[in-house]
């Protein structure tokens, strides 16, 4: 194996969250560990509003802060890919405007090639699917907005 071809596959395990790589070829043995509770860098679709400290808060955080208000966040408890449904070719689990029930599953996330369902932690409508299928989420990043009943 080529020191290009260690690289690569060092880059793409990291860039995925795997803590730990271990790589053995027949005239050599590596292992890697990466920073634990260091998430990738995902790019979100909310503008960021960066002030000055003398500055008041702007139109556009006043109005994000009201229109969220009695909404309940479900938000991804590890680093992980996003599947809206529970497998390729099948229906998604929730759509805007579904209603939902208390543990009824709302998505997938895949860590290390394990599927974990997230359920819904309360009842009610879904307003906000707040991110795109099959993209890599963070810990502690949004993934739904419920208005309660």
């Amino acid at each position: 194996m080529n020191m290009d071809t260690l690289k690569e596959i060092v880059k793409v395990a990291k860039d995925q969250g795997v803590a730990e790589l271990k790589v053995e070829a027949k005239d050599f043995k590596v292992e890697v560990s990466f920073m634990t509770g260091v998430a990738p860098v995902i790019h979100h679709a909310q503008p960021i509003v960066h002030h000055a400290p003398a500055q008041t808060s702007s139109p556009v955080q006043v109005k994000a802060a009201a229109t969220d208000a009695g909404l309940h966040v479900i938000k991804s408890p590890f680093v992980g890919t996003f599947y809206a449904a529970p497998s390729p070719g099948k229906p998604v689990y929730t759509k805007l405007g579904d209603k939902v029930k208390v543990g009824q599953a709302l998505c997938v996330l895949e860590a290390m090639k394990i599927m974990n369902e997230i359920d819904a932690d309360i009842a009610g409508e879904i307003v906000e699917i707040c991110v795109d299928n099959e993209s890599l989420v963070e810990f502690g990043q949004p993934l739904f907005k419920i208005k309660p009943n």
